[in-house]
């Protein structure tokens, strides 16, 4: 018997998968959790052979929490589960190399099949969403350009950008003249914008 910890905020939605696993002859949904920052607690007191996690909510507190899953409860697999997340944000859950990881848009059967195979030692990544990753366009911006707009995110002017990264304020311009054409924007707004979707910055 595959024994489950569920954790997902949403009452309602935890819910509906407690039912969906519970279904199969084979698993048992043991305990459950919310955000509540007990997920550690209740897998190192249930001793589950899988944790599922939403990583849609407090998204920093539930990678961690499968990072030190990793390291207190090594015999425990983790099944991320994410719902149409941003090429950036998948990039940031693939570097934790999850040994599971599925969309909330798939089908509920890719669930039963994603925790059967993390369990049998697999790592299962959801198609779909290594298919987003594998189609993403090359980062077409310079070092120096990235360095250049993500403090123009952070809300730097011109001359503070020039100032931090000793340049000039003529410099630091064309520099966000080239990244707004490189990346297609209409402005340094929608430049940052398609950076941040695309996973650049």
């Amino acid at each position: 018997m595959i024994r489950v910890l569920l954790v997902e905020e949403n009452g309602l939605l935890r819910g509906a998968l407690d039912a969906l696993l519970t279904r199969e002859e084979d698993m048992e949904v043991v305990a459950e959790a919310g955000g509540d920052g007990k997920i550690l607690a209740r897998a190192l007191s249930y001793r589950p052979d899988v944790v599922v996690i939403d990583v849609d909510s407090r998204q920093d507190e539930a990678l961690a929490t499968a990072g030190e899953l990793c390291k207190r409860l090594p015999e425990c697999r983790t099944l991320l589960v994410a719902g149409a997340p941003t090429l950036e944000r998948l990039r940031r859950v693939l570097a934790l190399r999850p040994p599971g990881l599925i969309g909330k848009d798939g089908p509920s059967d890719r669930l039963v099949e994603g925790i059967r195979k993390v369990v049998g030692g697999q790592r299962y990544i959801d198609p779909e969403l290594a298919l987003l990753v594998l189609d993403a366009v090359e980062n077409p911006l310079t070092p120096r350009e990235r360095e250049v707009l993500r403090l123009a995110a952070d809300g730097a002017p011109g001359p503070e950008i020039a100032d931090r990264l000793s340049l000039s304020v003529g410099t630091v311009r064309n520099h966000l003249s080239a990244i707004t054409r490189k990346v297609g924007a209409r402005n340094r707004i929608d430049a940052i914008r398609i950076a941040r979707e695309s996973g650049w910055l």
